[in-house]
């Protein structure tokens, strides 16, 4: 089902219509998906959809790079280990709970973590484990501009956005003043 859906995103301009992908920031984000792709592959993940740059008329002038999806992702694998900033899905098999919780907090990141389930006990018991800023359940994109947006860990200190956003550009003062009472 992942890869179905993921084979039907459509890369491009973000202003044409229909369009769900849009660019990589830049040249060395295009490099990097490339490098985790064929590290994750080179170690025995499989390529089930995806795994390159877009090229052609639509995709020349900027930094597309296909809609991903790998499975039999394992801790070896670069793209289990860093940030990928990037339109790849890495699929990891866990047997429990406890189990996914360990690995997903295995890592020196905290940005953000999602997860999907039909259990609101076993949703907030995750998301409480989970040592991530954002968590989203059952939602690909959770926040919002009144939200606060910030990560932990190698992510990132500090938020923007939100009432706990305001203070990153705040210089609090104290001022103390005794005053003496008038003598008569």
């Amino acid at each position: 089902m992942l890869a179905d859906r993921v084979g039907k995103l459509k890369a491009g301009n973000g202003l044409e219509e229909g369009v769900t992908i849009g660019p990589l920031i830049d040249q060395g984000a295009l490099a990097k998906m490339d490098e985790h792709v064929t590290d994750a592959v080179g170690k025995g993940a499989t390529l089930v959809c995806g795994g390159q740059r877009l090229t052609g008329q639509a995709y020349d002038a900027g930094t597309f790079f296909a809609p991903t999806v790998l499975t039999g992702v394992t801790p070896g694998m670069l793209i289990y280990r860093e940030e990928t900033f990037g339109p790849i899905a890495p699929v990891v098999l866990f047997d429990d709970e406890d189990q996914v919780i360990t690995m997903a907090n295995d890592t020196g990141y905290g940005l953000a973590a999602y997860l999907y389930t039909t259990d609101i006990s076993r949703a907030i018991r995750v998301s409480e484990a989970l040592r991530f800023a954002i968590v989203g359940i059952n939602d690909i994109n959770p926040t919002s501009a009144a939200a606060p947006f910030g990560g932990m860990k190698q992510s990132g200190l500090g938020r923007e956005g939100g009432q706990e956003g305001i203070t990153e550009y705040l210089e609090t003062k104290l001022v103390g003043i005794s005053v003496e009472p008038a003598a008569s």
